[in-house]
């Protein structure tokens, strides 16, 4: 009889009962607003974004309401508005260029790789279109920093990077989210920090980080955050910065500093169960691994693999019969958006032209969550029931 996975893809590890017991005392007070504080009191969400600006080397951090609101925010800051141009990847989620959307300007997509990377040769290529980056570490896979950075430093272009699925990751030992300018994170219940909705956005630069802490709705109430620029920064752009709010609570935040206390431990569990996933799939007919360069510190908290070249008609199969047998996969190459999966020709609020290498590659991406709640051992049969079916499908002609 065939093996039967039995898991919840969707079933996140429980919130730990030190976070329980902080967001109790949160609760207890009645005080959630994040300025709604006690003479001298420092509250949760400016001990958040202290700890989280130290566990990545930043000088600034301000918590806000999701990770859409923070690229939203950044770009604001940045000053980019109607009709502006902002190159971002091929290769991401809606919540990317909704941001880019969302202050009026066009996204300009920027083609993928087989490393599910953005295309270095394709951003040079459109580099003169824009000059600011909304670089998405797509599913936790980092691209070459180093080669990144260089190619827009030579175009004066401006980095904001979306590290919704990489914190905790790291190029070559520098944490991601610490090459650009600012640097925008998801703590949305499938993220790797978990209070439902939320995000954090950072920055070295204290002009950039003012701008954004009124635009997160601090009234003139920032002396109340934990990880801003002095007042002096804000005296320069406090009434040229409109309030767009969009800032955490207490009650996350009280949730989040524990999970952020443990989150080295959570990346190896996650790199932990992903790698045994990997290593089953290797050398499955038709089915190409996404490999791991050298220098990046990956999170494992998702895994993908390319069914290249395969017919819309065999790639259904293989999803079909994978969930027969328990185990749920996303393909991000179909024509109709599903759930969170989409391709950039989805956004028709975004104009496109069509990218023949890239569209060959988006079109064989399959996805998979890898929730914390799996075994080592689920994860070993997650491997065989996806390698058999594969190769079921392929060998069938």
């Amino acid at each position: 009889m065939s093996e039967v996975f039995k898991g919840n893809f969707t079933q996140q590890e429980p919130i730990s009962e030190e976070a329980i017991a902080a967001a109790v005392d949160v609760m207890r007070t009645g005080r959630l607003h994040r300025y709604n504080l006690s003479e001298g009191e420092v509250g949760e969400a400016s001990l958040l974004e202290q700890e989280f600006a130290q566990s990545v080397g930043a000088k600034f951090c301000i918590a806000v309401a999701s990770g859409g609101y923070a690229m939203g925010c950044a770009l604001r800051a940045m000053g980019v508005g109607a009709g502006d141009k902002v190159l971002t990847n091929a290769f991401t989620l809606a919540p990317v260029p909704g941001a880019i959307a969302s202050v009026g300007a066009v996204p300009v997509f920027v083609g993928v790789t087989e490393g599910l990377v953005i295309d270095l040769d394709d951003l040079e290529t459109k580099a003169d279109q824009a000059d600011v980056l909304m670089l998405s570490h797509m599913r936790g896979h980092i691209c070459d920093m180093d080669a990144l950075m260089a190619i827009c430093a030579q175009h004066n272009i401006r980095v904001i990077e979306d590290c919704a699925h990489t914190m905790g990751g790291s190029w070559r030992g520098v944490p991601s989210g610490r090459f650009g300018q600012m640097a925008c994170y998801s703590t949305q219940t499938y993220k790797h920090m978990n209070s439902g909705e939320g995000g954090l956005l950072i920055s070295d630069d204290a002009e950039l980080m003012a701008r954004a802490t009124i635009l997160s709705g601090s009234y003139m109430l920032y002396g109340r955050n934990g990880a801003v620029p002095e007042a002096e920064v804000f005296e320069r752009v406090k009434y040229d910065t409109p309030n767009v709010s969009g800032r955490m609570d207490h009650l996350r935040a009280a949730i989040l500093r524990p999970q952020l206390r443990k989150l080295s431990d959570s990346v190896a569990a996650w790199n932990a169960r992903h790698d045994v996933i990997l290593d089953g799939l290797r050398e499955t007919p038709g089915l190409t691994v996404v490999e791991r360069p050298e220098g990046e510190g990956y999170v494992g908290s998702s895994i993908q693999f390319l069914l290249l070249d395969w017919s819309v008609d065999k790639i259904n199969a293989v999803l079909k019969r994978c969930l027969a047998r328990g185990v749920e996969l996303k393909w991000f190459g179909g024509a109709e958006p599903v759930a969170f999966t989409s391709r950039y020709d989805s956004w028709r609020y975004a104009p496109s032209a069509p990218m023949p290498k890239s569209d060959r590659i988006l079109k064989g991406i399959v996805d998979m969550r890898i929730p914390l709640t799996f075994s080592l051992e689920d994860c070993a049969l997650i491997a065989r029931i996806i390698k058999a079916e594969v190769g079921a499908v392929f060998q069938s002609g």
